[in-house]
């Protein structure tokens, strides 16, 4: 099987897209968002960036059995 990159179903703030960039990982959520946060204020392409990935990136399927 395959990894894919997926929004987060139980670790989603606002809309999965730090959760699952963190479970695709295999760390932090946390992590994953402070750096999104440094990209918003230090260099202002992370907002974007975001914005980008919760439009792109599709919701996991609903037989997933990393589902938490």
């Amino acid at each position: 099987m395959t990894k894919r990159l997926y929004k987060a179903r139980g670790e989603r703030k606002v809309c999965g897209v730090c959760g699952g960039i963190a479970e695709y990982f295999d760390i932090d959520p946390t992590i994953v968002r402070l750096i999104f946060l440094l990209f918003c204020i230090g260099y202002g392409s992370g907002l974007l960036a975001y914005i980008i990935a919760a439009l792109v990136l599709p919701e996991p399927p609903a037989d997933d059995p990393y589902e938490p």
